[in-house]
């Protein structure tokens, strides 16, 4: 998932956050963080629905090869 990101740079990664923002504004990014992959993946999702129907409708309209 994270490539070659081992556990002590999370750890490493997460004490620097967690220095710069402080213990109170944690809950609210991770909220916003959350908001913000959920919204993403339901414009995927919303993407992907309008080319498979795009392409359904591209298929209907074609005739057959004779």
């Amino acid at each position: 998932m994270f490539g070659n990101i081992g556990w002590s740079e999370l750890i490493l990664i997460f004490f620097i956050i967690l220095l710069l923002f402080g213990a109170k504004r944690l809950p609210e990014i991770g909220k916003a963080m959350g908001k913000a992959i959920m919204s993403f993946k339901k414009g995927l999702k919303e993407a992907k629905k309008e080319i498979d129907e795009e392409i359904e409708e591209d298929d209907e309209g074609k005739e057959p090869h004779k």
